[in-house]
This record gives structure tokens, sequence and C-alpha cells, in this order.
């Protein structure tokens, strides 16, 4: 096998198996695949209206049995994995056609999951025959390449995004519509083009701007168009010339402003120097024999040692072992003590003394 540079923002018409074994080992950062579902349609859908539903009749969606699509995602999921960092992290969409087959393969490979995402829809299609509920989700699983492996997560960003929420993993998007839907001809160009939403989330969430993503079932471009708009570097394979078209056309129009760190760049609280309780007491930020409350709450409350330790209830330790046992699971003491602001006296949680430390050193230089 002869390796070759990997061919940067550039869409590859072939077969993915045969093309991934041109490219280096551990050579990419991010995987979004989205893969044939073998829907396994046994019958044309039509409307009360008698009108023709535009369902996924393609033929790269037809698999013989079971057993040829069980192989087939056997073989593509590990020549992702051979390309894929070590630190590297992999989406897969499907619904309940194929994700839980893909699933099983995942974890048989030593992919290890870190979340199912479900897709709910917002605007799903009817159950014309109403012989069943609506469908209205798809689930995406999100895996590392090794457990227990550094991987990126930009947690803080999908919560900024989120309206400052946690983001959780039901994501309410609804189908790519309107003038996203790219048509040729009046007619769809690609049967499960996904929406550009989504794809903004996975990008966002896993990767960073430089990154290297690769879509190994491009279609027609929507994994590319995000990575552009993101000043991320992607990678497309594709077999069909007609979704190629429409794919460089679509990214060709795609003109992002110039990279700015400060836009595309957002920094993680595990990079951030660390910074001791202590450190609030050396800076007169707290005093000693001063009363936290646990989650604002003035009846959980402890009191603040010389040591930079903090008391409870005759239980002495850190703000994260007294955290501990008061919630009976793990706690980021930073996130749950609160102190009384002087002036308001409102509670502030304390995580606002630590910036303010994170400051005074970056003033001095530290």
């Amino acid at each position: 096998m002869n390796s070759q540079p990997l061919p940067l923002d550039h869409i590859i018409q072939g077969n993915c198996l045969e093309i991934l074994d041109r490219f280096p080992e551990k050579s990419v950062d991010l995987i979004f695949a989205d893969p044939p579902y073998n829907l396994q349609l046994q019958q044309e859908l039509w409307r009360p209206n008698m009108t023709k539903v535009d369902a996924v009749d393609d033929r790269w969606d037809q698999f013989e049995d079971f057993a040829a699509y069980d192989q087939f995602t056997h073989a593509w999921l590990q020549a992702c994995r051979r390309v894929l960092k070590d630190d590297g992290t992999l989406w897969v969409i499907g619904s309940y056609h194929n994700i839980f087959r893909v699933g099983a393969i995942l974890m048989d490979l030593g992919y290890w999951i870190l979340n199912d995402v479900v897709w709910i829809k917002t605007n799903p299609m009817p159950n014309f025959r109403g012989v069943r509920f609506t469908n209205a989700q798809e689930t995406l699983i999100w895996v590392q390449k090794i457990k227990g492996a550094p991987y990126t997560f930009n947690y803080r960003a999908m919560k900024s995004l989120n309206g400052d929420l946690q983001m959780r993993s039901d994501w309410h998007i609804s189908l790519c519509t309107g003038k996203e839907r790219l048509k040729v001809d009046g007619s769809k160009a690609h049967t499960t083009q996904k929406p550009e939403a989504l794809l903004y989330r996975v990008i966002l969430s896993s990767s960073n701007p430089g990154d290297v993503v690769l879509d190994p079932f491009f279609g027609t471009g929507t994994t590319g168009a995000v990575a552009k708009k993101l000043h991320r570097r992607w990678i497309g394979i594709e077999q069909d010339e007609r979704y190629i078209e429409v794919a460089r056309q679509r990214l060709a129009a795609i003109d992002p402003p110039s990279y700015d760190e400060i836009v595309y760049t957002f920094p993680r609280k595990r990079r951030q120097p660390r910074i001791p309780f202590g450190a609030l007491l050396q800076q007169g930020l707290v005093e000693p024999g001063q009363k936290l409350f646990f989650g604002k709450r003035v009846d959980i409350a402890a009191t603040v040692l010389a040591n930079g330790q903090i008391k409870h209830n005759g239980y002495t330790g850190s703000i994260h072992q007294v955290g501990q046992a008061i919630r009976q699971a793990p706690c980021n003491g930073w996130e749950h003590w609160y102190y009384l602001d002087e002036a308001t006296g409102e509670p502030v949680v304390i995580d606002e003394l630590r910036k303010v430390v994170r400051a005074q050193q970056g003033e001095d230089g530290v």
C-alpha cells in the first residue's frame, strides 16, 4: 500500500474503500459518515391525494441481505479507523433500519461510544399509510478511536450555541427544505441531503480550525460546505458523478470571511492554567472563616479554612471533596460553591473569583 498526500479541500470520485486505502495512516482529525441506510423498501409510497412520495430508491442504498450490508459496514468503518488519528473521533448517522447494526460493528472494531445523539425532525414526513408512528428521528453515534484517549470536544462553544445551557443529546432541527434543498431541473439533487444546521453542531463541537474533516459518503457536499465556512480542511469521497458536480458548484459559491482566531477558536477550560482554591485566599478574594454556600442554598454552608480546605458538618476537604460528599456524586466545586457579594448580597459562583486570579496572572505575565 503506497500512501499519498492527503488531497485537502477536494472531492475524490470513487469507492471509499479503495480511496481510503491510499491515505496515510492516522492523518484525519474528524470523520462524518452518512452511509447508505439499507432501507429495504418493498413497495411504492403514495400520499392520500394520490401523489407519489419521493422515497429513497437509489441503487447505492440497495443490498442483497443483512450480511452483505454488515460486510460493507465493517469494511468502511475499518478503513476509517486506519486513517483516523488516535485522538480523533467519528460520527455516523442512520435510522432504525441500520443504526443498531452499525453500532454493534463500531464496538466490535474497538471504537468507544461517547454519545448517541437523536436528531428530532421538527417537520418529519408523515406515515401516509397510517400503519405505524410517524418516523420523526434519526440517530447519530459519536465515537472515539481509542477508549480514554484525549479528544476534541468544544463543550463551552456548544453551551454558548445553546443559549448558555449545556447542550443535550436531543437535537431539534428541521429537514433540509426551501432554498437549502439543492435541486437539478426541479427535482431533488439528493434524496437524503442533510441540513447544514446538523453538520454545524457536529463540526463545531468536535474539531478545531485547520483540522482535517473527512466524509467518505460526500453526496452533495454538506460536510464540506460547513467545514469550509468554519475554516476546517475537508476531504470528500463520492462515487456518483452527478452528486459531485452539484457539490463542486455548491462549494465554489462559498467564500467565508478571512480567518480570525477570535471568531473561530474557543478556549477550553482544561487548557487554562490550573488555579488552586488556596490562590483565592492568597489574593484576598476569600478569607479564613468565610462562609460558602452550596448551590446557592443558604442552609448548606461550609467554612473556609486558612489552608485552602473547607469544612461542612464535621467533614473537611477540598471544595471538590466536600461537594462530592454532599452530592454523593462527582463534583466540580468551582461550579457549585457560592459566596455572598458584599455589595448586592446576592450569591455568586466562586468560579468568578478564579477568573479574577487568571486575569491577574495574565497581567503579571505568569
